[in-house]
């Protein structure tokens, strides 16, 4: 298989999504990117008892690539139907619509929604206990400024404005625990936001990606907050019909594809358990579905390449789905299989543990919390192990797992902590993470300082190869994205071993650096198909015709594991690295002397940890070099 990735374009026309063909049978020698991995390649035993047996027929197709939908067209309706959607999108109020007599329905909920997303009990405890807890740092209810005057940090913002807290709350205890402290932050808030902008802009609260989680939390959640007093409840349900009304007039007026489709949702979810609320849901149906075709790929990977977002787009349509079943209704069609389509490619990123690998901005979120959206999902399959569009390549080998990024940044206009990190990977054995990236940039403000978030997006963050210590994309101030690597080669094999094993080889390159130096970044990794042995060679070769004269610096870096026990060899050419499982791997290089320098690293629930990184460094002839190196297990 040879695949060339190319930058993205800015949008993408549903009506061009075409379902991807495959091949069922392989050129010798070459793995076609269909096949479903073996029983080994599950990610954690969690996802492992959710699995369903893989049908191994030659003519089965992986789940997510047979799902590709032809188009994200609206779901089927009538002509009646047709006519009450367009005139609710003219600006016909839903109760002329659905009362044509004129007569008033008083504002209430219709419904009762059971939540199957989980929350986090610890950060929900915190909150009872009189602060919000954003990756490890605590910040107290009373001082929070809800009416976004005096900014806080982003993670604290999102959370705050979005009321996800409210999951949180909801999974520490019972309801009549929860209820007093979800109603008095309310209360603040609702003071601080007594009425909407407007526009969108005015503040973090108002954001549409913030307004959208926040209405689909309050009706989710609506136990809550709507147990207090008579007063109380009518003011907060004005609120949740004044906020819908403002997401039908601005939710276009997204800041990404994310938070639109947390708009559209959130305008679902009030259409079908506020009264009238029929004009509404058929409106909010025709663009949730346009909105996603043009969030995602056609494997199911969001365009942000983020596995952060790949999630919270799981979980808006999974509660989205929870809001139709309160009502007695069927999910349509089409988003069922959008949520089908966006699990495999998550599953991708997951660790022998289920943990995810730190890919574009992401922490390396735990297993657990990956298990239960999941199953929460209700989609039962495998990861796949070449997502092409998404850009990461999969092998599994035993209880070795490696992921590989093979693909350009995203745009700009696609994700807020794009990183450079092309022809990054990590690899973990038996669920032990043993080489890695940094990840994390997205929890800036928490423990880790906001001030390290452009550092963690940065190549020398990441696995990989950098030159001059430039970005292979430049990393920019306030979350954008440079010039850099618009096209990515990537051809993936099988190959046969002398000792009559396999071995799966991975060849890509990237032109960030072509610009520049006039040098492409050519990277093949053959893994052992018995997961002991990574060769690795690192290749710079000229992009004309001529290569330029002179030299330039290069560093190739492997951050390593927060457990991993790393001591340099004697000969300086080389590392022993120990796990806690007590194997042992040595690390050895071609290409100059390794060294040892400190890292960092940031776990599941997105804090600091130190930990340490080898670099091979040197200069090099703007006419090309390479640089071999390998990782193998000696116990």
């Amino acid at each position: 298989m040879n695949v060339k990735t190319r930058q993205r374009p800015k949008t993408r026309n549903p009506e061009d999504a075409r379902a991807i063909p495959l091949s069922t049978a392989a050129e010798e020698g070459v793995l076609t990117d269909s096949a479903s991995e073996p029983e080994a390649d599950m990610a954690s035993a969690t996802l492992a008892a959710a699995a369903e047996p893989a049908d191994l027929r030659p003519d089965h197709i992986e789940t997510g690539r047979e799902l590709a939908l032809t188009d994200f067209s609206p779901p089927s309706v009538g002509v009646g139907e047709r006519l009450i959607r367009m005139a609710y999108r003219m600006g016909i109020p839903g109760s002329m619509l659905s009362s044509p007599m004129g007569k008033k329905t008083r504002t209430r909920l219709l419904a009762t929604v059971s939540n199957t997303v989980p929350g986090n009990r610890v950060a929900g405890t915190a909150i009872r206990a009189g602060h919000f807890l954003i990756h490890g740092a605590k910040t107290p209810v009373a001082h929070v400024d809800y009416a976004g005057a005096g900014r806080v940090t982003p993670p604290l913002e999102k959370v705050v404005h979005s009321f996800s807290w409210l999951t949180d709350l909801e999974a520490c205890g019972p309801r009549e625990q929860g209820a007093p402290v979800a109603e008095r932050i309310l209360s603040s808030w609702l003071q601080a936001n007594p009425n909407a902008p407007a526009k969108p802009g005015k503040g973090p609260a108002w954001s549409v990606g913030n307004t959208g989680m926040r209405l689909m939390n309050w009706l989710v959640h609506a136990p809550l907050i709507l147990s207090g007093d008579k007063a109380f409840r009518s003011r907060v349900l004005m609120h949740i019909a004044e906020t819908a009304r403002w997401l039908d007039r601005h939710v276009t007026r997204a800041d990404d594809r994310l938070a639109e489709v947390a708009g559209w949702c959130g305008i679902v979810a009030a259409g079908l358990l506020l009264p009238d609320g029929r004009p509404r849901r058929l409106y909010g149906e025709a663009g949730l579905i346009k909105a996603l075709g043009e969030l995602m790929g056609d494997d199911g990977g969001v365009l942000s390449r983020s596995p952060l977002a790949q999630m919270e787009a799981i979980a808006l349509l999974v509660r989205l789905r929870n809001c139709y079943h309160a009502t007695r209704r069927d999910a349509p069609e089409a988003m069922e299989r959008v949520v089908e389509m966006l699990v495999p490619p998550l599953l991708t990123l997951t660790h022998g543990d289920g943990s995810l690998g730190s890919w574009q901005g992401a922490w390396a979120v735990d297993g657990e919390e990956v298990g239960a959206l999941v199953k929460a999902s209700g989609v039962r399959t495998r990861p796949l192990r070449d997502v092409r569009q998404w850009g990461y390549q999969r092998v599994v080998a035993t209880k070795t797992i490696l992921q590989f990024d093979t693909s350009p940044p995203p745009m700009p206009q696609q994700a807020r902590y794009g990183c450079a990190s092309t022809l990054a990977f990590e690899l973990s054995h038996a669920g032990q993470r043993l080489i890695v990236n940094c990840g994390g940039a997205a929890s800036g403000g928490g423990l880790v300082p906001v001030r390290l978030e452009q550092g963690l997006r940065a190549t020398a963050a990441h696995s990989s190869l950098t030159l001059d210590d430039a970005n292979s994309t430049a990393i920019l101030i306030n979350g954008a994205i440079g010039s850099g690597v618009t096209e990515v080669d990537v051809d993936r094999k099988t190959l046969p071993q002398d000792n009559g094993t396999t071995a799966t080889r991975l060849e890509a390159s990237h032109n960030g650096y072509a610009g520049r130096y006039g040098l492409t970044h050519q990277r093949i990794l053959i893994l052992r198909d018995d997961g002991t042995e990574l060769r690795g060679e690192d290749l710079l070769l000229p992009s004309g015709r001529k290569g330029k004269r002179g030299k330039v610096g290069f560093a190739i870096r492997f951050h390593l594991g927060p457990d991993v026990d790393v001591s340099l060899a004697p000969d300086g050419q080389g590392a022993g690295l120990a796990l806690p499982d007590g194997s042992y791997w040595q690390f050895r290089s071609g290409a100059g002397t390794v060294e040892l320098e400190d890292s960092l690293w940031v776990d599941g629930q997105g804090r600091p940890q130190a930990t340490q990184q080898l670099v091979i460094q040197g200069l090099v002839s703007r006419g090309g070099g390479n640089f071999g190196w390998l990782l193998k297990k000696m116990s």
